[in-house]
């Protein structure tokens, strides 16, 4: 079955996007990366070094030519802190595919969506390809959409919490109006969450501290590798009909 993976006209082989924060050593980023299958990897342009050779480099371990970079404004709690950090990515490594995050509140980590819904115009009308996170309200994601979103990235929980999907509703409705895709990004504990995430019908999932912050990152990449491999398939397949009641597997006709 042809199930393609498009984001902003770039197809992609895997729908699970990884971040690069967290980990012990740019080594164990690589290998994690690799066992998650993944093809594009989330970059915080304002926390790590990716151009200044004289030191060790994220693209020492992890090839931009085989791995896609998406820089994104962790940390900007301001749309001009966002909109400056993503006009140096693009003066230093020319990247236009960017994910923009405007924070709210340093706590909650949640996005402020005024600063958000404003960056993400100004950056449309720069020619960025913009992904956009945001709340799980359907009024906002529909309004970045509006904005030329080329991604909606809607929070499961906050950042970092591992609590998994607490809306699936808001996330079902979100899907349902959205053209172009729905990627969760944030909240994803563990492998079930990610299946759940994909079965609700989203595109894709960004999954960093749940990888990272595992005992054994590796292995958990892998498990998040599967489990949004399985939960997109079963979404395909069409899940069976809820019943009350029973509903015997053997026929009850010709019983001897």
């Amino acid at each position: 079955m042809k199930d393609d993976f498009v984001i902003a006209k770039k197809k992609f082989k895997s729908r699970l996007i990884v971040g690069t924060g967290k980990y012990k050593s740019f080594q164990q980023t690589a290998e994690a990366i690799k066992a998650s299958g993944a093809d594009m990897v989330t970059v915080a342009v304002r926390r790590v070094n990716i151009t200044n050779k004289k030191e060790t480099t994220l693209m020492d371990y992890i090839d931009p030519k085989k791995i896609i970079y998406l820089p994104n404004t962790a940390g900007c709690f301001n749309s001009n802190d966002a909109l400056r950090t993503l006009r140096l990515a693009r003066e230093m490594g020319g990247w236009k595919l960017v994910k923009l995050e405007v924070l709210g509140n340093k706590k909650t980590l949640y996005p402020n969506m005024i600063e958000t819904i404003k960056s993400t115009e100004v950056l449309v009308k720069e020619g960025f390809k913009v992904m956009v996170y945001c709340t799980d309200d359907p009024i906002m994601a529909k309004k970045l959409e509006d904005a030329g979103a080329s991604s909606i990235m809607p929070l499961a929980a906050p950042i970092g919490s591992g609590l998994g999907i607490q809306n699936k509703i808001n996330i079902r409705i979100i899907k349902k109006q959205s053209k172009i895709p729905v990627i969760i990004d944030a909240g994803v504990g563990e492998a079930s969450d990610a299946t759940i995430v994909m079965q609700l019908g989203c595109d894709g999932v960004l999954i960093n501290s749940a990888i990272a912050e595992a005992k054994n990152p590796i292995l958990m990449a892998e498990a998040m590798k599967f489990a949004v491999m399985a939960g997109r398939k079963s979404y395909l397949a069409g899940r069976m009909k809820k019943r009350e009641f029973a509903n015997p597997s053997s026929p009850r006709k010709n019983i001897i």
